[in-house]
């Protein structure tokens, strides 16, 4: 029977709730537990895909087409596992659920309440994941929110009674706060933390483990202090400290036992973690032998979450080529208007060594993507083209190398002259927004000899999408005769994957979101050559700057003359 540990938050939001509950299932499977980790979250959505990227970030797609919270992206790239829509669920999903059995009749005339149908549609999912995998050793359930939010009270109820109806040692509850330093009085307050489990324990919800976040040093004091008034050993209270980055807190949970005590609790028998290669993946990340920056160009970057896994896979990429991949956040409505010129664009990308278009909806923000990709193809300009990227592309070289002076997206103009870019068949008639894109993996067959098959080095992979536009094959000769190589095509021959330019040192777009799978282990081939091809755009230009010092006219030594005789001044002599 598998073990089921629920992680909680309190005090406020955004506290890395995700973060600490996938370093515990990296540490867990570290030390040979199978381990499997799922999302809950309190909204009424059903999914978040047809949520703003700026109210939640960016929505991760996993391999079933499932539309995810950005946590199960970390939960991926910790425990390097491929989850699916198990593993997520919303109140909008609960509900959904419960109403159609309602409607179906299912429930026998009874009336339909919060308790106990709610609570036992959440209990239901808790299970799941250890039904469909009965091999798994520990099931992780973050709950979103913050305890205390009236819509969190459902999925904390249901956890109170399934731990009830457990064994006690099959259950394990981790709660994570906040404990502010005031600057004002120079010293941390443990009372928002010490409410924050009182009012989970008035739920009926003893936590086991308290992992408190903080921008200083607890202290012990302070932890015994937590101990106490939060019904803790004092072993059990955890520090939390900001750290340079994410990868870091799997280490800081480890040798403060984290790992040790709770397999304790679970009853688990297992040897010490070998993290040795993640220490030196660490090591790589917050003391790179070298940096590059690469330029995103995108109509989100006030809110950097929304393109979250973007970041992780350069942070990944800059492994293997020991560099550190500084981002330089372009919002795509400023490259664009008439006076926007190559002057404006050079000034922009002056000191990129790469530029990468990613993925979004909608045609604000699209002249200025169009702008930088041009500017990225006539200047040799390392390119990387994601999803909407690879839709830029194709109006770019469409308008400039075809000659379609026109060429455009049927989704920016439906009369477009020149629909380059066109909504897939399947989707004509389609008007549900939620969960009706083309989402999901889907198979890709790789050209040969292909910049694209130097990347993975296979001629079929498998790549996660999540569109509703794809290339116009009407203009594909048209493109081909131009110069350009569609290098990765769907099984049929009829969906343009991927794009290239062999006459560029890099240019190259992707209708699928390769981001969704890089991993810090496995850094995804595609970010990693891109990265790399960055890093040889920034020798080249170090070797040029070299030459050009070097080429400068030294100046001439002048003859000196002789020092004129030592001697007082008119004023020094009338002073003395």
């Amino acid at each position: 029977m598998a073990k089921f540990v629920f992680v909680t938050g309190g005090v406020v939001s955004a506290l890395g709730k995700g973060i600490a509950a996938a370093s515990l299932g990296n540490l867990l499977k570290a030390r040979g537990l199978s381990v499997i980790m799922q999302k809950f979250d309190p909204y009424l959505n059903v999914d978040p895909g047809t949520m703003s990227p700026f109210q939640h970030g960016e929505v991760f797609v996993l391999d079933d087409g499932a539309e995810c919270d950005l946590d199960l992206g970390h939960y991926e790239r910790f425990t390097d596992t491929n989850l699916s829509q198990i593993n997520n669920l919303t109140c909008g999903r609960v509900y959904e659920t419960i109403l159609t059995k309602e409607r179906k009749g299912e429930y026998l005339g009874r009336t339909v309440q919060v308790i106990p149908h709610v609570t036992d549609e959440i209990k239901r999912r808790i299970l799941l994941p250890a039904q469909e995998h009965p091999d798994v050793d520990v099931v992780i359930t973050e709950i979103g929110g913050t305890v205390g939010d009236i819509e969190s009270l459902p999925f904390l109820e249901a956890i109170r009674q399934f731990r009830l109806e457990m064994p006690a040692i099959d259950t394990a509850s981790v709660h994570l706060t906040l404990v502010p330093y005031i600057a004002a009085a120079g010293e941390i307050k443990t009372k928002p933390t010490q409410h924050s489990v009182r009012e989970l324990r008035s739920i009926g919800i003893q936590p086991d483990f308290l992992m408190c976040r903080a921008d200083h040093a607890i202290g012990e004091d302070a932890r015994r202090k937590i101990a106490l008034f939060c019904n803790l050993p004092y072993e059990s209270v955890f520090e939390g400290q900001d750290v340079k980055s994410i990868y870091q807190v799997p280490l800081n949970q480890h040798e403060q036992q984290f790992d040790r005590l709770l397999c304790e609790r679970l009853g688990f028998e297992t040897t010490e973690p070998e993290l040795g290669d993640w220490e030196r993946m660490v090591s790589v990340i917050v003391n790179p032998p070298d940096k590059v920056r690469i330029a995103i160009v995108g109509k989100y970057t006030e809110l950097k979450d929304a393109y979250k896994s973007i970041i992780e896979s350069f942070i990944h990429a800059g492994i293997p080529n020991h560099v550190g991949v500084e981002q330089v956040w372009v919002d795509s409505e400023t490259l664009e208007g008439d006076e926007v010129g190559d002057r404006k664009l050079r000034e922009v990308f002056d000191d990129c060594h790469g530029i990468l278009i990613p993925g979004g909806f909608g045609d604000r923000g699209i002249p200025g993507k169009v702008n930088a990709t041009r500017y990225a193809r006539e200047n040799k300009i390392p390119f990387f083209g994601i999803c909407l990227g690879l839709q830029c592309a194709m109006i770019e070289m469409g308008r400039d190398l075809v000659g379609l002076e026109m060429a455009n997206s049927a989704e920016f103009d439906a009369s477009a002259l020149h629909p380059v870019i066109h909504l897939m068949e399947s989707q004509r008639g389609v008007t549900d927004k939620g969960g009706t894109m083309r989402l999901g993996s889907y198979p890709c067959v790789v050209k040969p000899n292909s910049r694209a098959y130097h990347c993975y080095g296979e001629l079929e992979i498998a790549e996660r999408h999540r569109h509703r536009y794809e290339v116009n094959n009407a203009y594909r000769a048209a493109f081909e005769e131009a110069g350009v190589v569609f290098s990765g095509l769907s099984p049929d021959g009829e969906l343009v994957e991927m794009l290239e330019l062999p006459t560029h040192p890099f240019f190259l777009a992707v209708q699928f979101h390769p981001e969704l799978k890089s991993r810090p282990s496995r850094p995804h081939p595609l970010f990693r050559e891109f990265v790399g091809a960055a890093v040889e755009q920034q020798n080249l230009a170090r070797e040029l700057a070299a030459k050009k010092k070097d080429e400068q006219p030294k100046p001439e030594n002048k003859t000196s003359q002789p020092a004129e005789p030592a001697g007082n001044t008119t004023e020094e002599t009338a002073a003395g």
